[in-house]
Parts: structure tokens; C-alpha cells; sequence
């Protein structure tokens, strides 16, 4: 092959490029700017899909969409990352679609119809989304105490709590001191399955945390059983070093 033709090749390669971004830039325009305070086009197979490791245009429409919505505090950089994934992933829990954190025809579609009054049904999801890692953290019941250990190999305190939320799309800090600061601070007569609960233990300041379950208890990683366990809120030890409770937006 001449060098001329490969040239040639290569050129029409990098125009054809060109063009697919300019049409999405295009698409993703017509996206935000067509109807104030609401998305209109003709249909949700406009928009790519897109996913975690994505970066483009539509995921700068996507993170523009989510933090007019509130879903979303991060950078509007156009790059599919972590916090932009907990985002959908909280958006589609609110809209009812499935929270598999990747944007097809369906979370496009509930973007563009979404109104941002989903107070009631977002009330609704944290509430079942909850008790949801509250079962299933239940399930881990008798795993070792591992320092250190955030796996179900073992866990420590911390390592439990930032293993079961991140089963459920929420990275969490790796330490208690630091998941302190995560959520919103509940009254602990507000207290719901899956919110965390912060104790003063073997050192000043929040070092010790488990997850609420209901019924006055809750499960953590403790060096004292050894394992994973149930406790009562109520009992003593625990009653006179409550810090206090947070729920984390999920």
C-alpha cells in the first residue's frame, strides 16, 4: 500500500471521529438547552449508553442533569468515575429503575421526566434501601474479628461497615473516624435500619461503628465476641459511648 492511500486512511479515520463528537456534542446540547428546567427529545435511544470508565460529552450532559437534581457534587468533567456512578445509581433508586449504575434508554428517559419533587419517594427508597443492607449485613453474622479485615474472610468495625455499603454502590471512607463525617446526623429517635451508628470505644472520638437493624440493635465487627455481631443499643457499655447515628443518601 502506498504511503499516499494510508494517509488517506488514516485521515478519513480521524474526520469520522470528528464527526461522531461533534453529532453527540450536538445531541447532548439539544439535551439541556431545548426546554427550560426540563429535558426534551424524542427519545432515550438518542443518548449512548454509558458506563464507569466512560468519558464524553453525554457523561458531561449526565453530571450536569444529576447535580441540577442534587444527586450529584462532584466536578462536571465529563468523566465517568466513582462518585458519578453513586449518583445514577442514587437517581435511579429515587426514579424506581433499576440501580445498576449504568445510563441507558431508561435512565435517560427518567432524567428527561423527572421533575426533582421526588421527596416522598426518595423517603421511601432510603427506607427500603436500608433495611435492604441491613438484611443483608445480617447475613454475615459469626465472621471472624480480623484487624484490619474488610472482607468476609474478616472484618474489623470499619472494614464491615465499608464492605457492605459498598456492595450496594457506596464507597465509603475506610476508617470510622472518617465515615463519621459521611452522611447526615440523625436523632436517635429517627434511628432506621441501615444507618450507622458511632461509638467512643478504645479512644476518644468515633472508633467504633456498626449498622442499625432495627428493634433496638445493631450488627458490627467486635474485637470483644470476636466476630460479627448483634448488640443492643440499650446495653450499657454501648448506651454510655453513643456518638451518634448518620444516614447515609444511598
Amino acid at each position: 500500500m502506498s504511503k499516499g492511500k494510508k494517509k488517506s486512511r488514516i485521515d478519513g479515520g480521524m474526520c469520522l471521529k470528528i464527526v461522531k463528537m461533534v453529532f453527540l456534542a450536538f445531541i447532548c446540547a439539544f439535551f439541556l438547552l431545548s426546554t427550560p428546567g426540563k429535558m426534551a427529545f424524542a427519545s432515550g435511544e438518542e443518548m449512548p449508553v454509558i458506563r464507569q470508565g466512560d468519558a464524553n460529552a453525554a457523561v458531561y450532559t449526565l453530571q450536569t442533569e444529576l447535580r441540577r437534581f442534587g444527586f450529584y457534587h462532584d466536578d462536571v468533567d465529563g468523566n465517568f468515575g466513582e462518585y458519578t456512578k453513586y449518583a445514577v445509581i442514587k437517581f435511579q433508586q429515587n426514579a424506581g429503575i433499576e440501580d445498576d449504575g449504568i445510563v441507558g434508554s431508561g435512565t435517560w428517559r427518567a432524567l428527561r421526566n423527572y421533575s426533582g419533587n421526588g421527596e416522598i419517594s426518595r423517603g421511601n427508597t432510603e427506607r427500603k434501601g436500608g433495611q435492604q443492607i441491613a438484611n443483608f449485613a445480617r447475613s454475615f453474622l459469626g465472621i471472624p474479628y480480623v484487624w484490619g479485615g474488610a472482607a468476609p474472610s474478616g472484618f474489623d468495625c470499619s472494614g464491615f461497615v465499608y464492605y457492605i455499603y459498598n456492595c450496594y454502590g457506596v464507597l465509603l471512607p475506610r476508617v470510622a473516624d472518617e465515615q463519621y463525617y459521611f452522611g447526615h446526623r440523625v436523632a436517635a429517635a429517627d434511628i432506621q435500619p441501615g444507618d450507622l451508628v458511632f461509638y467512643s470505644t478504645y479512644m476518644p472520638g468515633p472508633s467504633h461503628v456498626g449498622i442499625y437493624v432495627g428493634n433496638g440493635q445493631f450488627i458490627h465487627a467486635s474485637s470483644a465476641a470476636g466476630k460479627v455481631t448483634l448488640t443492643p443499643m440499650s446495653k450499657p457499655y454501648y448506651q454510655e459511648r453513643f456518638l451518634g447515628a448518620f444516614r447515609i443518601s444511598r
